[in-house]
């Protein structure tokens, strides 16, 4: 069958060198949409080098975005990339991300999870320097009909969103080229750019990177609650619920606990369409 769990947990993982600098971090920042107000004192610290910091989502695109996919050519892993999703994205951070780094970067299947109709692949992305680990991602790649081999259905992740009303909702107009800036980090899926690549996917338009909702939410969450402190930030995960295009609006809600945000994010012109659920960031 196309996945063998047993070859792809045993895999030996894959290594790389990656590095990055300031250049790097302030192009992830821009394709989130950072800088607007390009004066205002709280965007500068996304966009100019000497008050730089770096938001932790930016550890799914170090290395030009290899922390996404970089396990899916591991033994043991044959699918058609057809029936592949992006189900969901975890980062856990270690101490805060340097602006100039080189770092050694693994990646191996984790897990592969059997949910009936369809597989779960976790791939886990490690990253340390030369003062030890920086991160880990974990990105769990949903791929449809290799299902039904008989393994572990695996932890259910699902968070129930509290009955009260949000303690803070925001909203986060996404530009019409934004996709086409976001996508210089190195997810350059024509779905995201190619109109005509994207009727052939079933949209009647490119479609925005998943990976940058994810960090706009993150840095909305950080603006919003955090008083911008990236450093803060301990650990953030979603699920990808559902589509967004360039031009429509993120309406994001948040409700504050001890150390952590629930999230909600909807498409605000599609009568609040689902986007990213199951979303928590963790905080100090």
């Amino acid at each position: 069958m196309p996945i063998d769990v047993s070859a792809a947990l045993a895999a030996e993982p894959r290594r790389a060198e990656i590095g990055w600098d300031h250049k790097d971090v302030q192009l992830y920042h821009l394709g989130l949409g950072a800088g607007t107000p390009a004066t205002d004192p709280d965007e500068l610290r996304y966009t100019l080098e000497s008050r730089l910091q770096v938001l932790p989502g930016f550890a799914t695109v170090a290395g030009a975005g290899t922390a996404a996919f970089g396990g899916m050519g591991a033994a043991g892993i044959d699918v058609d990339l057809a029936a592949v999703l992006h189900g969901g994205q975890t980062v856990r951070v270690h101490r805060p991300i340097p602006v100039t780094g080189l770092a050694v970067q693994t990646s191996k299947v984790a897990a592969v999870y059997d949910k009936g109709k369809a597989a779960v692949i976790v791939l886990r992305t490690e990253a340390s320097d030369d003062d030890g680990p920086l991160w880990t991602n974990d990105a769990e790649i949903f791929v449809r009909g290799e299902g039904g081999f008989g393994g572990e259905r695996g932890p259910s992740d699902r968070l129930t969103v509290p009955e009260r009303a949000p303690d803070r909702t925001v909203e986060r107009p996404i530009r019409e080229d934004q996709a086409l800036l976001y996508r210089l980090s190195g997810d350059w899926n024509p779905l995201h750019a190619d109109p005509a690549f994207a009727e052939l996917a079933g949209f009647d338009r490119p479609i925005l990177h998943g990976l940058c909702t994810y960090g706009m939410t993150l840095k909305a969450v950080t603006d919003t609650l955090l008083e911008g402190d990236v450093s803060r930030i301990t650990a953030y995960r979603t699920r990808f619920a559902g589509v967004v295009f360039p031009g429509e609006t993120l309406r994001i809600r948040m409700w504050t606990g001890e150390g952590r945000v629930q999230v909600t994010v909807t498409a605000a012109e599609r009568d609040d369409a689902p986007v990213l659920a199951d979303t928590l960031v963790e905080h100090s």
